[in-house]
């Protein structure tokens, strides 16, 4: 053997990862670690958990660390390979040969350490600003999460367009905390693949109690009493004709410490208790419902098809979020978006038609919102061929289903129907529909008559809004005799045809 060659035994294995790519893998993966441990650290202590967290801390980062250490393999095979052959230690290639006594290697390795560190210098500022700006409701809704689109626009037209999203999203404690990090994971899977929902549905069994949510801004024994509340709605005929109702809400309280239990929020798990069996995963089809006063007294109501062992169903308690489905991320339908832009004149009541219509050109199926955006122009041309007040009808028509329509998603008010009241969905008459009976067919679920959750006090327009009854009076329905409670088989959030 040549004196200029060695044997690969007299080489240690920690030699051969003295090649430029091993170390360079080296820094990588150091750099990698110290942003996992400053990411975790950070997210451990924030006040508010972070989901998409789960994405920089276990996933980038471990990717990265496993890519530095797969270039420090690279280099040790490559350079075991070397050595195999016999080649000198000192050929060109990977051998890392430093000598502090040459002032070359000296700059060298200056640079490399200085190099290095400033690599992991902006790793971890890169990493703690990443993290501010995923902790963004904008990055929620817009960056990365064009699926989230629809939600992101309902929400910031909501009342909590304040309040960060994490704070309702995400839960406390530990548990809350490994589950939210393995759903950044999964979201991020899924939008890459593209095999989202569309539109977007909650599929989440453990999805968090409005005790975890809703309740620490929001005082459930707070007792409300009666709320007035004023409708102004138009109907679809040459006049948009406007009728409003006024009416008294009975929301009343839960809790008989601060008020008498009474109202629509009796139904809160105070001091009664509901609970009930749904049989669809949207909890629209209510078969089953068992209702515990304060005393204890139990009485349980069933529809007449339903017939099941309840053992064989899940029995859950009914929540605030049973009701308040949409709390801040609720669709309007196109008749309440209509009536709201009229109301308010964006849309002049004065353009005949102008209801109909604009309801029309909402409702038709696009494929794309481009599509859409054509189509209701040149619908509405149309109609108004000579009318000065178009543009402004259009402009308005644009927003209206911008803010409300997302036919890439299929995400509308038909996809998420709020189930507050029961105009346009059967929202309250899921159970006080009148055919929820006790096991005597005998007495039926209270509160199916009009009266039982509300008053109306005035309705209609002009002077006739000037006959304020506080007493109460029957309902006036403009086109028909109203005798049947479930509005939602007729109405459906389109303007009816004359």
């Amino acid at each position: 053997m040549s004196e200029n060659t060695v044997s690969p035994t007299q080489h240690t294995r920690m030699s051969r990862l003295r090649n430029w790519l091993s170390l360079a893998g080296a820094v990588l993966s150091i750099s990698a670690f110290f942003a996992f441990v400053l990411l975790f650290a950070v997210d451990l202590m924030a006040e508010h958990a972070n989901p998409y967290m789960g994405i920089l801390a276990y996933v980038v980062a471990p990717m990265f660390l496993l890519m530095g250490m797969a270039m420090m393999i690279t280099g040790y095979i490559l350079e075991s390979r070397r050595m195999r052959k016999g080649l000198p230690e000192k050929t060109e290639g990977f051998v890392l040969n430093i000598n502090l006594s040459r002032q070359r290697d000296r700059r060298l390795l200056v640079a490399f350490v200085g190099g290095s560190l400033g690599f992991i210098f902006l790793t971890a500022f890169g990493s703690y600003e990443t993290y501010h700006l995923m902790e963004t409701n904008s990055f929620c809704g817009e960056t990365c999460h064009t699926p989230m689109e629809p939600e992101y626009k309902a929400y910031q037209h909501s009342a909590h367009a304040n309040v960060d999203c994490v704070a309702c999203h995400i839960g406390p404690g530990t548990t809350a905390y490994i589950r939210t990090k393995v759903n950044g994971v999964k979201q991020m899977y899924h939008q890459i693949l593209g095999d989202y929902d569309r539109p977007i549905k909650i599929r989440n069994p453990n999805l968090r109690l409005a005790q975890e949510t809703c309740q620490t801004c929001h005082w459930s024994q707070k007792h409300i009493g009666d709320v007035h509340k004023t409708y102004k709605h138009f109907l679809s005929d040459e006049a948009n004709t406007p009728f409003t109702v006024q009416m008294i809400l009975k929301v009343g309280g839960s809790d008989p410490v601060m008020g008498p239990v009474e109202g629509i929020h009796s139904h809160m798990n105070v001091s009664n208790k509901i609970e009930f069996i749904h049989t669809d995963q949207d909890r629209l089809n209510i078969p089953w419902v068992r209702v515990t006063d304060s005393n204890g007294k139990v009485t349980v109501y069933r529809t007449e098809e339903f017939k099941d062992d309840i053992s064989k169903h899940e029995i859950r308690n009914m929540d605030c979020m049973d009701c308040h489905n949409r709390p801040s991320h609720k669709f309007l339908t196109p008749n309440d978006a209509v009536d709201r832009a009229m109301a308010f004149g964006r849309i002049d009541p004065a353009i005949l038609w102008a209801k109909k219509n604009v309801v029309k050109a909402l409702v038709q199926n696009y494929a794309t919102r481009q599509e859409a955006q054509q189509k209701i122009v040149a619908s509405l041309r149309a109609d108004y061929p000579n009318e000065k007040r178009v543009d402004a009808l259009i402009k308005e028509t644009l927003q209206i289903y911008k803010t409300n329509f997302f036919p890439e998603m299929k995400a509308d008010w038909r996809a998420h129907p709020d189930y507050i009241g029961h105009k346009d969905s059967n929202g309250c008459f899921r159970c006080h529909d009148g055919k929820h009976f006790t096991s005597d067919g005998k007495t039926s679920i209270k509160g199916s008559d009009c009266n039982a959750c509300h008053l109306i006090v005035a309705q209609g327009a002009g002077k006739e809004l000037e006959k304020y009854t506080p007493a109460g009076v029957p309902f006036f329905h403009i086109d028909s005799e109203f005798s049947d409670p479930s509005c939602a088989d007729c109405h459906n959030g389109q303007a009816q045809e004359e």
